[in-house]
C-alpha cells in the first residue's frame, strides 16, 4: 500500500472511522479537510444492490446538477442546416458534419461532450471505436441523440452529467467543486440521489443503497449512512 502524505493523514485523522455520517456532516468534513492547491472536485460513490450483468438491473441515467460541476464543458454537435445554427445559438463550441468526422478520425478530441441529431448517426457511428471507449458517443437514452439540440446543449452547459453503474455495482459521479461550499454541494447531491432512487430497477432485491462515500480529488473517503437519503430528497 502506498505511503500517504502528511496532509492526507491530517485530513484522515479528522474522520471517525467507526461512524457513518450524515450527508451534511460528510460534505463539511470534506470541504474543511481539502488541502490541494487547486480547486478539488467532490465525488460521490454509491454501491447499489444490483447485478449489472443482468440487463434489467442496469442503472444508467442523467441528471442536471442545479449548481453545475464547476467546469467549462466543451460541446461538439453533429448537425446540419437549421439544427447547426440552433446548436451554435444555444452555446455549442463546435458544430458540423463530415468535417468533424474527419477531424476526430485524425485524432482531434478537443471536446467533453458530443451531441448528434438522429439523421447524423450514420456519420457518427463510424466514430464508435474512438468515442465509445472515452464515453463520448452520443446516446439517445442519455438525451444526446436528439433533434432538440438547443435543449441538449443548454442542459450540458448547465451541469448535466451522465452516470452508469460499474461491474462491482458502484456508481461514481462528480458533485461540483470544493469552492462551491456545503450548501451548493448538498443541492447537487440531493438532485443526484433523487435520480438514483427513481432509477431503482423493479428486479432489485434487498437493500438498494448498500453504501455511500464522499471524497475530494485527493482526500480520504468519508462514509455516509444511506438511511439519511430520505432526509436529503424529501
Amino acid at each position: 500500500m502506498a505511503k500517504r502524505g502528511k496532509k492526507y493523514r491530517a485530513a484522515d485523522d479528522k474522520i471517525d472511522r467507526s461512524k457513518k455520517y450524515t450527508f451534511a456532516e460528510a460534505v463539511q468534513l470534506a470541504v474543511d479537510g481539502h488541502y490541494a492547491k487547486f480547486d478539488e472536485t467532490l465525488d460521490i460513490a454509491v454501491r447499489l444492490g444490483v447485478d449489472p450483468r443482468h440487463a434489467d438491473q442496469m442503472v444508467r441515467g442523467t441528471v442536471v446538477l442545479p449548481h453545475g460541476v464547476g467546469k467549462t464543458v466543451r460541446v461538439l454537435v453533429f448537425a446540419k442546416g437549421e439544427k447547426e445554427k440552433e446548436a451554435l445559438d444555444a452555446g455549442a463550441d463546435y458544430t458540423g458534419a463530415e468535417e468533424y468526422l474527419e477531424k476526430v478520425q485524425k485524432g482531434w478530441l478537443e471536446f467533453d461532450k458530443a451531441i448528434a441529431t438522429p439523421d447524423m448517426m450514420t456519420v457518427v457511428s463510424k466514430l464508435g471505436r474512438i468515442l465509445g471507449p472515452r464515453g463520448l458517443m452520443p446516446n439517445a437514452k442519455l438525451g444526446t441523440v436528439t433533434f432538440d439540440v438547443a435543449k441538449a446543449v443548454s442542459d450540458v452547459k448547465a451541469g448535466k452529467i451522465d452516470f452508469k453503474v460499474e461491474k462491482a455495482g458502484i456508481v461514481h459521479a462528480p458533485m461540483g467543486k470544493v469552492s462551491f461550499g456545503r450548501d451548493k454541494l448538498m443541492g447537487n447531491i440531493s438532485a443526484f440521489m433523487d435520480t438514483i432512487l427513481r432509477l431503482k430497477p423493479p428486479s432489485s432485491k434487498g437493500s438498494y443503497l448498500r453504501s455511500i462515500a464522499i471524497s475530494t480529488t485527493l482526500g480520504p473517503g468519508i462514509k455516509v449512512d444511506p438511511t439519511y437519503v430520505k432526509d436529503l430528497v424529501t
